[in-house]
């Protein structure tokens, strides 16, 4: 499919719903003569008329029709989506996978992550307790959290709570 033709779709959706041009315009932002060319376009391309036009108004024809029933639901779908995305843009959602020692979830994550979670009660935080040396990356978490001399070499490190010191007794 060229890459022109999902918006000549939409124009041609947007008249055949409108039944005329300059409402389709309007709705798309464009002018009248723009998207008249765009649809005259896209039936140049498909080799078929999908618009009867008079003076008066517009129609679209037996094909036009049955094209305007199967391509709409679709293009709703995608609306719809879209909007949903935008709408999800400026509210955090989804999961973050941690990795680290039981000692760094309880001292030190999950004092942070408490308020951090009833902020943003969209995103799942997943905290598995893990005391080796993984591949973050290929085992498909967002972060890892260590004590410095346990770190990879590899890996970026921010520190995310004072030195500890541990003593054996």
């Amino acid at each position: 499919m060229a890459r022109d033709t999902l918006s000549d779709i939409t124009a041609f959706v947007a008249v055949a719903r409108e039944r005329g041009f300059t409402k389709a315009a309007a709705k798309l932002g464009l002018s009248q003569s723009a998207i008249s060319q765009i649809v005259k376009k896209l039936e140049d391309r498909l080799g078929v008329q999908l618009l009867v036009r008079t003076t008066r108004s517009v129609a679209p024809t037996e094909i036009g029709e049955r094209l305007l029933q199967k391509i709409s639901p679709y293009l709703d779908g995608i609306e719809t989506e879209l909007a949903l995305v935008n709408e999800a843009r400026d509210r955090p959602a989804g999961k973050i996978r941690i990795s680290a020692s039981d000692h760094a979830i309880h001292e030190l994550l999950l004092p942070k992550l408490s308020q951090f979670m009833q902020d943003y009660p969209d995103v799942c935080v997943e905290m598995i307790t893990d005391y080796g040396l993984i591949d973050i990356i290929s085992e498909r978490y967002d972060a890892g959290v260590r004590y410095g001399e346990t770190l990879a070499k590899d890996m970026i490190a921010v520190r995310i709570g004072p030195d500890a010191r541990m003593v054996a007794v």
